[in-house]
């Protein structure tokens, strides 16, 4: 069925396609719309769920990390401050290895108050142990939801589905919206083999020693090093049903290029546009849309720029003191595998358009031609103050 519909709105429809069990949210916005519609459906009686209504953040994540300690598919959502307030319980929900799925509205942090796009609140927690997911459109933000559950239901941790505050938020667009047979067949109920019973009862939550410690820390991260391998899978399956793919690196003409321009969210339809506009000026350039941040998917990265002699990586996000997430995390990822210059930009923070000729001036720049930004360590900053 095709619909008109925004991306707040289509992150609530798609979790009551999943058939969550417990919705535990707390409004914020850019947020807001999607926990407005899911109290809506379970008051109409369309989605058979526990509403969970909170003081907090805080609390919100709490009252899921029960509900899927006990065997209940839990979703929520938040956005910016919202979800700096949840930090300590997204340890909890990842150290339990709770397979809850959340929305993040991404938001710039305050102060200064500032209500529009930008990547550090979700990039800030990008090691608590959270599988991190972007996307690109409102098609996406549907898809991705049912393939997060079934990732997180195989390898038992928690995912966080990333949209461009306003941007992808409160963006209307036509999708195709799957029947709900289709996505039953696609996600199963949630069975899980270890839950909270009180005919059954265990120990969870206890103290342990530091031998067994290291080993759990070890064990997580063997699991969460397979969530690239886990999603591509999910994905190839999701395509084989419904003929569309959401792979954790997806490319655009990258066989041929010399220079890629990398991306995360919604600035990747941009910079599509931008590399197709530098090869009618004789740059053989290309982008690539980096939709899973968390874990870093190195292989895939690896190969899709295997052939590139530059990366020219947009960060909506710095790390005060260092530089843009994203390029950090590209740097690791290349260092002794590739010679591979990598350009380091932060631009588009607080809501900042991103456009196509943005793009190409930033590529532009990183090849020599005229400068756009003012340089700080080993970032451009794009129209910035100085």
């Amino acid at each position: 069925m095709k619909k008109v519909i925004m991306g707040t709105e289509t992150a609530a429809l798609a979790a009551v396609l999943a058939r969550v069990q417990v919705v535990a949210a707390y409004p914020i916005t850019p947020q807001t719309v999607t926990v407005e519609e899911l109290s809506d459906y379970i008051g109409k009686g369309e989605l058979d769920a526990e509403y969970i209504t909170v003081e907090s953040e805080h609390s919100a994540m709490a009252a899921c990390v029960g509900a899927s300690a006990t065997g209940s598919r839990a979703f929520t959502a938040t956005s910016s401050q919202g979800l700096a307030l949840m930090h300590e319980m997204l340890h909890h929900a990842a150290g339990g290895r709770l397979p809850i799925v959340m929305l993040n509205a991404n938001r710039a942090l305050s102060p200064p108050w500032n209500l529009y796009c930008d990547h550090t609140d979700s990039l800030s927690q990008r090691d608590t142990g959270w599988v991190q997911y972007y996307c690109c459109d409102v098609q996406d933000v549907m898809d991705s939801t049912f393939i997060a559950y079934r990732v997180a239901e195989k390898v038992m941790l928690p995912v966080m589905i990333n949209l461009d505050g306003f941007y992808l938020t409160h963006t209307s667009e036509v999708i195709d919206v799957p029947d709900q047979e289709e996505v039953d067949r696609y996600l199963p109920p949630y069975d899980p083999v270890d839950k909270v019973d009180v005919d059954n009862p265990s120990t969870y939550g206890c103290v342990c020693g530091a031998d067994l410690f290291s080993s759990l820390k070890y064990r997580r991260q063997m699991d969460t090093l397979a969530v690239e391998q886990a999603w591509q899978e999910a994905s190839d399956e999701f395509a084989a049903r419904f003929g569309r793919s959401h792979a954790p690196v997806q490319g655009h003409n990258l066989d041929d290029a010399e220079v890629v321009i990398v991306t995360i969210g919604t600035a990747g339809g941009a910079a599509q546009l931008a590399a197709d506009a530098l090869r009618k000026e004789g740059v053989v350039a290309g982008s690539l849309n980096l939709a899973m941040v968390r874990p870093f998917p190195h292989q895939s990265f690896r190969q899709a720029v295997s052939g590139a002699k530059h990366l020219v990586v947009l960060d909506r996000d710095v790390s005060y003191g260092g530089e843009g997430i994203v390029a950090q995390e590209i740097k690791s990822c290349l260092y002794g595998k590739s010679s591979a210059q990598v350009h380091g930009f932060i631009a588009g923070a607080g809501g900042m358009d991103i456009t196509e000729e943005l793009l190409a001036d930033m590529t532009r720049e990183a090849l020599g031609g005229q400068k756009q930004g003012l340089e700080l360590g080993d970032s451009i900053w794009i129209k910035v103050l100085p």
